[in-house]
């Protein structure tokens, strides 16, 4: 849907239970409950692209040589230093030293080979294999030390770092991290009930566990908006960023008990068009269902007015962005007359969604917009699990709706036909190519500005709007993001009072 992310400018001061509190004065509280829309099917980030994943375990129960603080700035966390050489293509890592693993094991720089050779490797299933391609060698000197060489400049090497698909894992554990996730972070793995809750306990040998205000942290999974708002309401949840219903919000906001914040996330909510798969081979045809769609109807009807509107694949808090919103401005017979042009006009589309409400409401608008383009659309509300295996692994669907909420991503336009997209252009891969490796910021902005105006022109897919990050907390509850720059939230640093 996280340089320290846990970064310690962002613990709180934990409060010690055992102080004399004054007379009238409340205790802390240890724990908390967190509402999450989404179950992964797996706990490893470094073999699954589930975001909650990372929003439950990365730079909580995993940690990564490098953080992100929540205005983005990297920030140290398993590497507590490192420099970089006049060429920008070596990476010499610091390492934190007396950090152990959960299962009572010693961290060392070999930790870190295993943990990127692995990620690195042929037969990796590293759902971010792009963050390790530009990688030329890795190798430790000594145990506190890692030497990382790059093929090229890599503008983002530092922040790609710092996420789950980079946490460093031991080879004793990786097998299981699956079903029983083994990490350094402030956190300990404690149980998993399927279709449940997650819970994790403090790890009181991390380095800085003095800093960490809670003992234990549950997750409860709720993907209802309506049962998400019940159970806030019975005081079951104590925090639920990432709110599933804002139709709900008013009577949170209204409520003394709760604290609503509305912030950006980086996830571009998209209308997703195989494009290896007739008729979405077609460029006009892409063009046509981008003339159907009416994005102000779409927000207003699926995100009751919480969301930005996009013209292309990037965020509109970022400072690259440009507005291309007008290139298909909604027309309904501009679409029906390229819906005939191309031969498809009265064709039968699945679109295929995953089960969340920004998905499944939006899956409705757009099927009625289709249809008076003069296309039927089958809207197919599938699980989870089957949309990773059948939609982003088996890439067998037409079209289907989904946030990809991971920063600096636009890069997945370069992945070729074998990724979901079924999109493959050299002019973009170059370009993209361009992108990554170009360090100076003025110039990569400029060429993200082209990147844009390219992914719109193609019309690769319909973009709708940047996915919010809606959070209802109860009142007293501090330490959490208003918004997310990354998939993961740090924990450290959060407190119930």
């Amino acid at each position: 849907m996280t340089h320290s992310l846990r970064s310690l400018a962002l613990r709180g001061t934990a409060l010690a239970l055992c102080l004399a509190l004054p007379a009238g004065a409340a205790l802390a509280k240890s724990d908390i409950v967190i509402g999450l829309q989404q179950e992964p099917t797996t706990l490893d980030p470094t073999a699954d692209a589930t975001a909650s994943i990372d929003g439950m375990l990365t730079q909580n129960v995993f940690e990564s040589l490098t953080t992100v603080a929540e205005s983005g700035e990297v920030l140290p966390a398993l590497a507590e230093s490192w420099t970089v050489s006049e060429d920008g293509l070596t990476y010499t890592f610091q390492l934190a030293q007396d950090v152990t693993f959960h299962d009572g094991t010693t961290f060392d720089s070999s930790d870190v080979l295993f943990s990127f050779n692995r990620a690195m490797a042929e037969d990796s299933v590293n759902p971010s294999k792009g963050y390790f391609a530009p990688i030329a060698s890795v190798t430790a000197p000594d145990a506190a030390t890692v030497v990382i060489t790059l093929k090229e400049k890599d503008a983002f090497f530092l922040f790609n770092m710092a996420q789950g698909d980079a946490s460093i894992i031991a080879e004793e554990t990786s097998d299981t991290n699956s079903t029983n996730p083994v990490g350094t972070g402030p956190f300990k793995f404690d149980s998993w009930t399927r279709g449940d809750r997650l819970t994790l306990v403090k790890n009181p040998d991390w380095r800085d566990a003095g800093d960490v205000a809670l003992e234990q942290v549950e997750f409860r999974f709720i993907a209802d908006a309506a049962a998400a708002s019940a159970a806030m309401l019975a005081d079951e949840i104590d925090a639920f960023p990432g709110f599933p219903a804002p139709e709900l919000l008013p009577q949170f906001e209204a409520d003394p008990r709760f604290e609503v914040t509305v912030g950006s996330t980086e996830g571009e909510v998209i209308l997703a068009m195989n494009n290896a798969k007739a008729p979405f081979d077609q460029i006009e045809v892409r063009r046509a269902v981008s003339h159907a769609i009416d994005r102000e109807e779409i927000i207003d009807g699926a995100m009751y007015g919480q969301a930005v509107p996009i013209g292309s694949f990037y965020p509109p808090h970022g400072t690259a962005y440009v507005d291309l919103t007008d290139i298909y401005a909604h027309d309904t017979d501009k679409a029906k007359e390229m819906f005939e042009a191309a031969g498809v006009a009265g064709s039968t589309m699945t679109l295929r969604v995953p089960p969340f409400p920004y998905a499944t409401r939006s899956a409705e608008i757009i099927q009625a917009e289709l249809a008076e383009a003069g296309i039927d659309a089958k809207v197919e509300n599938v699980e989870w699990g089957f949309w990773l295996d059948e939609v982003y692994k088996k890439k067998n669907y037409d079209m289907t709706i989904i946030a990809h909420t991971s920063p600096n991503d636009m890069g997945n336009f370069a992945r070729g036909k074998d990724y979901f997209y079924g999109y493959e252009d050299p002019a973009f891969t170059a370009l993209w190519d361009n992108i990554r490796t170009e360090t100076d910021p003025a110039e990569r902005e400029a060429l993200l500005k082209e990147g844009q105006a390219f992914l719109t022109d193609q019309a690769v897919h319909g973009f709708l709007f940047q996915l919010p990050r809606l959070s209802v907390m109860k009142t007293g509850v501090e330490g959490f993001w208003q918004s997310a720059p990354v998939l993961f939230q740090p924990l450290a640093g959060v407190s119930v009072n």
